[in-house]
């Protein structure tokens, strides 16, 4: 039977998931602070599904688009979680929002009949491509 979408996950099925090894998830907790899985007893992991997300989005932005690891860290440091994690999920189908917490801003469309969190999304993949950008001229000049 498989799980619901919203269950948490072992670190071997979050592995197979994100397309990473175990010890890469691993390494990739030391180098990004905003990996968090929960630990139980034992030091066992496991993965909600913004974790998993913002796995992708590290996996995407290091291996797809190039990114170094300081790259990635100074792309959440200077645009935030919410930001970083359109790269691991672009349709936004996982809340970023704390539970009982502020609701998500409704959805509202635009005269040309674009959603609002449909611009914020490409909005925030061009400042990533800028970001990415900048450093790579940063390093020629």
């Amino acid at each position: 039977m498989a799980k619901s979408p919203n269950a948490f996950r072992t670190i071997s099925e979050a592995a197979e998931e994100v397309g990473a090894p175990q010890h890469v998830l691993r390494f990739w907790e030391t180098k990004f602070s905003f990996i968090t899985p929960l630990k139980r007893a034992g030091g066992r992991r496991f993965y909600r599904p913004q974790d998993l997300v913002l796995l992708k989005a590290v996996k995407r932005l290091l291996h797809e688009d190039g990114l170094t690891i300081k790259g990635v860290q100074r792309l959440h440091r200077e645009q935030g979680v919410k930001r970083l994690a359109v790269y691991g999920d672009p349709d936004g189908a996982v809340s970023f929002e704390p539970e009982g917490g502020a609701e998500a801003a409704p959805v509202t469309p635009t005269p040309s009949g674009v959603s609002s969190v449909r611009l914020r999304q490409v909005l925030a993949e061009l400042e990533g491509a800028r970001a990415r950008l900048e450093a790579v001229l940063s390093r020629t000049a």
